[in-house]
């Protein structure tokens, strides 16, 4: 049986809760929930703005991917978690053109998408993702 591998990104905020970024194990990967920080500082940025929000934490979701093995193309699912109905289209505009523009096989992961209170205030949003290398 596989070991099971901690994943640490640079292109990512280090995790501040008592958890790995991601974890591998053999050919699955599953990054934690990210949310739209600075990785340098773990600032959390863009107040207010769910679609600069959304975008900065897919590209800090893919950052771990990366460093797992794996590109947004070998993600089978996706978890969004958002704090407000109303920034749904917001979010989904954005998340679109991201998977669109990284899945080039034309096959877009699946989805799931909830509304819930978030461990940061000035966080509107969260992803995690699981990929399959």
């Amino acid at each position: 049986m596989a070991d099971k591998e901690q994943i640490r990104a640079d292109g990512a905020p280090a995790p501040a809760h008592g958890f790995s970024q991601g974890v591998r194990k053999g050919p699955v990967l599953q990054v934690s929930g990210q949310g739209p920080q600075d990785p340098a500082t773990g600032a959390y940025l863009y107040p207010g703005d769910v679609r600069a929000q959304t975008r900065r934490t897919l590209e800090n979701v893919r950052a771990v991917l990366l460093a797992g093995g794996a590109d947004v193309e070998d993600v089978v699912m996706f978890r969004v978690y958002l704090t407000k109905r109303e920034d749904f289209p917001l979010m989904n505009e954005v998340y679109r053109a991201f998977v669109e523009e990284n899945c080039p096989g034309g096959v877009l992961p699946s989805r799931t998408t909830v509304f819930v209170g978030l461990p940061h205030e000035a966080m509107l949003v969260e992803i995690d993702a699981l990929a399959v290398v």
